[in-house]
């Protein structure tokens, strides 16, 4: 794209929430949220009590998605993930389901309370990293060394430095996020030893908010609770459509397994970290017993006729809630 068309889009972009502001300074947003008719998955990830973004731009704050519930409370019609399957929806509203991908121990300090008080459903999204031994995910583990870590370091005989975005990158401008997403976990595992020295993360307890992972008891408390419901989000948080086909069908299976045995429920649904998949991994999902498969985005047109595929639309932090609650009608963001 052009420096023109970007600067062009931006500012259509702007345009656009501006309006939207404004048609919600003047009411007139009230009869968009009544008026609507449809259906929609939302995905949001994190919780915190502060400073939101400050290692990724993957959380709301507590106070902010306390005022999210209480829009979807007054205006849509929240229903669970199976009911949403079921079709089970209102015709007097807009329906949606909530979901929460990774599993950090924020969704159950923060999240769990706050559906237990509005009475509305989510489901959660686990990896099962805690029965690797691990009580972080890879990414979150790189996001923390962008933000402590030195403006460089080499590794394995490459040199990284950050960007201006605090994101490492390689002597080429590549992220070493992306070039991690297609390697496997031993890799990954001997980077985040290596990080974990060289930041200090558990230094510092009061970020755990940002990476410490669900353990088995909170996920099983979780999973008790009537507004949650457990889903699967692969063993080691991989890129299933990057790893071989052998490897991505164990994490989803062992994935699988690991949160039957927490639960005591059988897992049906399963999350694609990434919202990465290809054939291969769709048909040994469903092959490891999964019927309720979550992407964000189909690869192809014709995944949306298959039933057990369902796309979702993933929160923007950074934009107003009336902008968000239309994004969510519309489908798209502005």
């Amino acid at each position: 794209m052009s420096i023109i068309k970007k600067i062009w889009s931006g500012s259509k972009r702007k345009a656009a929430y501006l309006s939207g502001d404004a048609r919600h300074v003047l009411g007139l947003d009230k009869t968009l949220y009544q008026n609507a008719r449809g259906s929609r998955i939302v995905l949001y990830h994190n919780v915190c009590k502060s400073d939101p973004h400050k290692f990724n731009t993957l959380f709301l704050t507590a106070e902010r998605f306390e005022e999210h519930l209480q829009y979807y409370k007054k205006y849509f019609n929240v229903v669970s993930l199976d009911d949403y399957y079921k079709g089970n929806f209102s015709g007097q509203k807009f329906n949606i389901a909530l979901t929460f991908d990774d599993g950090l121990a924020n969704n159950y300090h923060y999240v769990l309370p706050l559906l237990t008080k509005y009475r509305i459903p989510a489901t959660f999204f686990v990896t099962a990293i805690r029965d690797a031994g691990f009580d972080i995910l890879w990414n979150d583990m790189l996001s923390i060394a962008g933000y402590y870590g030195p403006a460089r370091f080499t590794y394995k005989n490459e040199t990284y430095r950050k960007n201006r975005n605090n994101k490492y990158v390689d002597e080429n401008g590549t992220l070493y996020a992306d070039k991690l997403r297609s390697t496997g976990f031993n890799e990954k595992a001997a980077l985040m030893s290596f990080l974990e020295q060289l930041t200090g993360l558990r230094a510092n307890r009061l970020n755990d908010d940002y990476w410490l992972q669900m353990t088995p008891a909170q996920i099983k408390t979780m999973s008790a609770s009537a507004f949650a419901a457990i889903g699967a989000h692969s063993y080691y948080h991989n890129d299933l459509a990057r790893i071989g086909p052998a490897s991505a069908a164990s994490e989803m299976t062992m994935c699988k397994q690991y949160l039957e045995n927490i639960t005591g429920k059988p897992i049906n649904s399963f999350a694609f970290p990434y919202g990465s998949y290809n054939e291969q991994v769709l048909k040994d999902a469903k092959a490891a017993g999964y019927t309720q498969l979550l992407a964000t985005d189909f690869i192809k047109p014709d995944d949306g006729q298959d039933n057990t595929m369902r796309e979702r639309l993933t929160i923007n932090p950074f934009i107003s809630i009336p902008n968000q609650l239309n994004a969510i009608i519309r489908g798209r963001y502005a």
